[in-house]
């Protein structure tokens, strides 16, 4: 009792500190929580979800198929200003009406589609700040940024999605990278920026495994209200390496009352080999508090040393007040590729929990200098496995021995995390897409509980020597790097049977609980089929890989998307999948959730993902529960679920195939009669 009344009063007091129950920040609030304090979808009530409304961009229809095959939509919309305010791929801002659906209106700054971004075209979602010193009623008080695809930094009012003429050029700002590009879309910038104290911060995509001197990491502030330049910052220290990156691609996060921005660097340029860059690499792959009106750096804390896996980090970090057991503490939490959660005291970067400095593999590709050991966290369990081994390569049909994977996984080099990149090949699981990736993690302060999605694939690295790259030919499916200024390029390819199908056995995809303050996985549920990737759209219940993420409510109730078409919610407690609700094609975004006159809605991306290979769409689909009178269609609860295309399919097949044989043992028994 005393549990629950402590549970009650966590939720009044969270209640009483957000009055306007929206979804104002990519992550739900600055610091990425991704928890709503919503609580009318319930375990007992999600059922009753109906499909409120599906919204299209129009670019199915306006773009060539050969640009959408380009595309990833992964906006989570906003919603501020009685509006739904989310991006395209193509980086066009559209307001909606939460209720309907119906468009209100939308901003195109026109992106060429003729540049191939190193990342896709991809837009995560934009940012609302409000100015507080303009007048009310003032036009771009209320002010939306976004970045773009072809690095412009642009401010809109939110009420009307005009440019606002007082923020840099006409409303625009393009970022100055500082170095001649090897293409226009080597650059860009996919995920929303921050804003704080007046200054937004803004980072960058930049494309991997091109070149040693790819372009700089450097992470860009300016003034919200005019534009004007405000500070620079530089994750990667340069003194005795030659490398670029080392940039800020995934979400940020800010602490608003303290005035710190938190930043989640990547590795540094190459990937794979790091022999023009020795050291450690600071401050790559880390987590960085900086002061958010100056830029000065307050502390960091780096995941990874020497980087040769690509692990850098994807997810967002979350700020949360935690029990660590000797009281509360504001902290950062930050899940990795790799599947670690590191939990960083706030004020400091210090691990809440001991972290501890253990060796690794060694033996790196000529020129290497590898870092002889790597952190470790101690309390809080890894998210996924980290080791593999022929005993765990996958076959639908296991009578059968020395399948191609197993014989894939016995000739690469494995030594278990951390194996160095080789020109033999290397397994290098959990995969560069993760463990977690941006979807980034959800965290229940009220039951003090993290959640997340996680993908179990394995890569093969290959390192190829300089003087047989020019004739690699990379077979499909392979993702080739020249590293350029480095002796080897790479080739990595996710390890798949000549089926399609993952070489690694299932489950692909999971979502995680955990128990920070106990240190323990509270329970693992398996997320997505293979509905829309298998042959004849057969849906094993393997999960899917997601790099998407997921949000929580004060209901109990987990919704995450996946490379299936449905939104699914989970159990919080128990990770019981309890409902699925059918979309165009996969949502391979982060859902929210907000009320509007009286009623909660859920809501998602659903566009496909062109990487993952899934159908492309360009949809936003909301869902609510049912009003009196109203009901989930039968459809909705028979055909539209996991499988139930496939099965209906195969049923009527077999139907068909049955009326066809008892017709033609009809016909030959009347000719047999006909010839007595």
């Amino acid at each position: 009792m005393a549990a629950r009344l402590r549970c009650l009063l966590g939720l009044v007091l969270l209640l009483a500190a957000r009055p306007c129950l929206a979804w104002e920040s990519w992550g739900g609030d600055p610091g990425g929580s991704r928890f709503s304090p919503l609580h009318a979808i319930t375990p007992d009530t999600v059922s009753q979800l109906i499909r409120a409304f599906e919204f299209h961009t129009g670019d199915l229809t306006a773009r060539p198929p050969d640009v959408m095959r380009r595309t990833k939509f992964e906006a989570t919309p906003l919603f501020v200003e009685d509006s739904l305010i989310f991006c395209s791929p193509f980086n066009e801002v559209i307001a909606l009406d939460p209720g309907t659906g119906a468009q209100k209106w939308r901003y195109d700054p026109k992106i060429a589609t003729n540049q191939r971004p190193a990342n896709r075209y991809v837009c995560r979602g934009v940012t609302h700040w409000v100015d507080n010193s303009a007048p009310q009623g003032a036009a771009c008080r209320s002010r939306i940024f976004m970045g773009t695809n072809d690095v412009r930094l642009i401010a809109l009012d939110a009420k009307t999605g005009l440019p606002c003429a007082d923020f840099g050029k006409g409303g625009e700002i393009k970022l100055d990278i500082g170095m001649p590009l090897e293409w226009p879309g080597e650059f860009q910038i996919t995920s929303p920026p921050v804003v704080g104290r007046g200054v937004i911060v803004v980072g960058s995509s930049i494309g991997d495994n091109r070149r040693v001197d790819a372009p700089s990491g450097v992470v860009r502030a300016f003034d919200a209200r005019s534009g004007a330049p405000r500070w620079t910052f530089e994750p990667l220290k340069h003194e005795g390496i030659e490398a670029g990156h080392g940039n800020v691609w995934a979400a940020m996060s800010v602490d608003e009352a303290r005035g710190l921005v938190f930043l989640p660097t990547s590795s540094p340029s190459p990937d794979f080999w790091g022999g023009k860059r020795p050291g450690n690499n600071e401050h790559a792959n880390s987590v960085v508090a900086l002061r958010i009106e100056t830029g000065e750096l307050v502390w960091a804390f780096q995941t990874v040393h020497h980087d040769v896996w690509d692990y850098d980090l994807p997810a967002q970090p979350t700020l949360a007040r935690i029990d660590t057991g000797e009281g509360q503490r504001d902290v950062v939490i930050q899940p990795t590729k790799h599947g670690f959660v590191f939990v960083l005291d706030r004020d400091t970067g210090k691990p809440v929990w001991p972290v501890e400095e253990r060796s690794v593999p060694q033996g790196g590709a000529e020129g290497e200098r590898l870092s002889p050991t790597q952190p470790f966290p101690t309390h809080v369990p890894a998210l996924t496995s980290q080791t593999i081994s022929t005993d765990d390569a996958f076959s639908l049909l296991p009578f059968l021995r020395h399948s191609s994977c197993e014989r894939q996984f016995a000739e690469a080099r494995n030594e278990g995390l951390f194996t160095p990149p080789s020109t033999q090949g290397t397994l290098e699981f959990p995969f560069t897409g993760g463990g977690v990736n941006w979807g980034s993690a959800a965290f229940d302060p009220v039951h003090q509980i993290l959640y997340a999605n996680t993908s179990r694939a394995v890569h093969l690295i290959k390192l190829i020597p300089r003087a047989d790259a020019a004739r690699f030919n990379p077979p499909p499916g392979h993702d080739f790097g020249q590293q350029k200024g480095a002796p080897f390029a790479m080739s990595r390819s996710v390890m798949k049977s000549p089926l399609g199908l993952l070489c690694n056995k299932p489950p692909w995809g999971e979502m995680v609980a955990v128990d920070l303050k106990a240190g323990k996985v509270l329970w693992r549920s398996i997320v997505g089929t293979t509905e829309d990737v298998a042959p004849l759209g057969v849906p094993f219940p393997f999960g899917a890989p997601l790099v998407n993420g997921l949000a929580v409510t004060a209901g109990g109730v987990v919704f995450t998307g996946a490379l299936d078409a449905y939104l699914r919610a989970f159990d919080a407690r128990s990770g019981q999948e309890l409902w699925q609700g059918r979309l165009p094609v996969p949502g391979v975004a982060n859902p929210m959730t907000y009320v509007w006159k009286g009623e909660q809605y859920v809501a998602i991306g659903a566009g496909g993902h062109s990487e993952a290979g899934t159908s492309i769409g360009d949809s936003l689909v909301a869902f609510r529960l049912a009003r009196p009178g109203e009901a989930p269609s039968l459809w909705s609860r028979t055909i539209d679920r996991p499988g139930g295309r496939f099965f209906a399919t195969a049923s009527a097949i077999a139907l068909v195939i049955v009326a066809l044989v008892v017709a033609a043992l009809r016909w030959r028994r009347r000719r047999r009669i006909t010839q007595l």
